[in-house]
């Protein structure tokens, strides 16, 4: 059973990494770029509302992942090394408090500026609801590498088996 709930660990972590960065370096770009190419007036605005749902998704998945690996870590690190165990619950909480800052935090205030500046790509660069819009995004982006680099820590230290060994016994 306790092998079993380790490789489910593994594998849901896995998942969730694969998919955010995925999200990060091929959807919300290709989003962006199709749509801004096809010359649409408003192709910010769209590429921005299907981002914002899929990172909802993401962010939600980190987080209830997180809690699913904090539960579970009490299971699987019964013999494992102090350190690691420390390690691996360091890194579990920053992904964790990261996807819910940028879920509840960051990304309901960018909702609330969309929704007052109207169509975002119809408002001008200078407008003080666009700059704390941009600043916030650019916030969005440092808060999610941060959540990729905890949850790959987690990942790595999760997958070594570094089980405490008795030590040799002398002759």
């Amino acid at each position: 059973m306790i092998q079993f709930i380790r490789q489910s660990r593994l594998l849901l972590l896995g998942l969730w990494l694969g998919a955010a960065i995925f999200f990060g370096a091929v959807v919300a770009p290709a989003l962006f770029s199709v749509l801004r190419g096809a010359g649409l007036v408003n192709a910010n605005e769209l590429a921005g509302s299907i981002v914002t749902r899929l990172l909802g998704s993401i962010n939600r998945g980190g987080l209830e992942i997180a809690l699913f690996l904090f539960v579970t870590a009490f299971f699987v690190n019964r013999n494992r090394r102090r350190l690691a165990q420390v390690g691996e619950m360091i890194s579990i909480a920053i992904l964790a408090i990261m996807t819910g800052v940028s879920q509840w935090i960051i990304s309901a205030r960018m909702l609330a500026l969309r929704a007052s500046m109207g169509t975002i790509d119809q408002v001008t660069p200078t407008d003080a609801r666009r700059i704390e819009f941009d600043s916030l995004h650019r916030y969005s982006t440092m808060i999610m590498g941060i959540a990729l680099v905890a949850g790959l820590v987690a990942f790595l230290i999760a997958a070594w088996n570094n089980t405490a060994k008795a030590p040799p016994i002398s002759e």
